[in-house]
């Protein structure tokens, strides 16, 4: 495993950590300040500032981008099929642009909250089946950018509102079915905040392989948790064995960023230079 404990070159910022101190190209700033390399910028902060101003800041800053946030919310209902599939393609041009690595996919949980005007269903199933074929169809548009499309397993509180594919199980066998020759077009992008519960973890992650596993994002999970999605922990607050992930993932032969991403109102209420100096001191001693 990789020794992390005398530098922060593997560092990558997750923009989300930040969004609530400043816009996108605030963010960069702070970046270059603390030598930070890497970022993985929201979709919504790049349309604040502007795509063009965005890639700008990106190449001035000399940063690389460890993916893009995000594609997918793919479930809706036959009405918005085609908002779907052109929203998707958009980000796959946005990402192409800022010149990112990968894109992390969001599949979406039930229409009527991935896709708001939607019919309301209560179908996971069908819910699930409509993922496979709407990746099907951004892959082979993805493809042709060679952009690697990354799905991001979300924890199953989200199965209903956010992703209704929950383990990292489901997006190998996803994975699987879609590109059976491993071709590096599609894998997974590994949360910890996610997946770190999950008793078949080391074996899917010894499953993927290095060609499947495209991203890995670190925070913590506090006890107790006091909001499901904007209470996450900085690493090392919570209940996480991140090393022991990193290992295996490291294992496989990733040799990537370890991307920082924490939704917490905590963090949000601190001054910026305050989260990333805690960000990188807990990079070179938790993760």
């Amino acid at each position: 495993m990789r020794d992390f404990s005398s530098d922060h070159r593997w560092l990558s910022l997750n923009t989300a950590t930040v969004r609530k101190q400043g816009d996108l190209i605030h963010i960069i700033e702070a970046c270059a300040r603390h030598g930070i390399r890497a970022i993985d910028p929201w979709r919504d902060q790049v349309a604040a500032v502007g795509l063009e101003r965005a890639v700008r800041a990106v190449r001035h800053a000399g940063l690389e981008l460890s993916g893009y946030c995000r594609g997918g919310m793919f479930t809706s209902d036959a009405a918005r099929r085609g908002e779907v599939r052109d929203d998707n393609r958009r980000a796959v041009d946005e990402a192409a642009a800022l010149g990112a690595s990968c894109i992390v996919l969001v599949v979406g949980g039930l229409p009527q909250y991935s896709r708001p005007g939607s019919v309301t269903s209560k179908d996971i199933a069908a819910a699930r089946a409509q993922v496979d074929d709407a990746i099907a169809e951004m892959l082979d548009y993805a493809r042709a950018a060679k952009l690697p499309l990354a799905i991001e397993p979300l924890h199953p509180a989200y199965a209903a509102d956010r992703a209704c594919v929950n383990t990292t199980k489901q997006a190998l066998d996803i994975c699987d079915r879609l590109d059976p020759g491993h071709t590096g077009a599609l894998g997974v992008a590994l949360d910890v905040y996610h997946i770190w519960w999950d008793p078949e973890l080391m074996a899917q992650i010894a499953r993927a392989g290095r060609d499947r596993l495209l991203a890995f994002h670190v925070c913590d999970w506090l006890v107790p948790t006091k909001d499901i999605l904007n209470d996450r922990g900085m690493m090392g607050d919570g209940v996480i064995d991140i090393r022991s992930v990193r290992a295996a993932v490291e294992a496989q032969g990733f040799a990537g960023y370890s991307e920082i991403e924490i939704f917490s109102n905590d963090w949000w209420a601190r001054p910026i230079d305050e989260v990333l100096r805690t960000c990188i001191e807990r990079h070179r001693t938790v993760v």
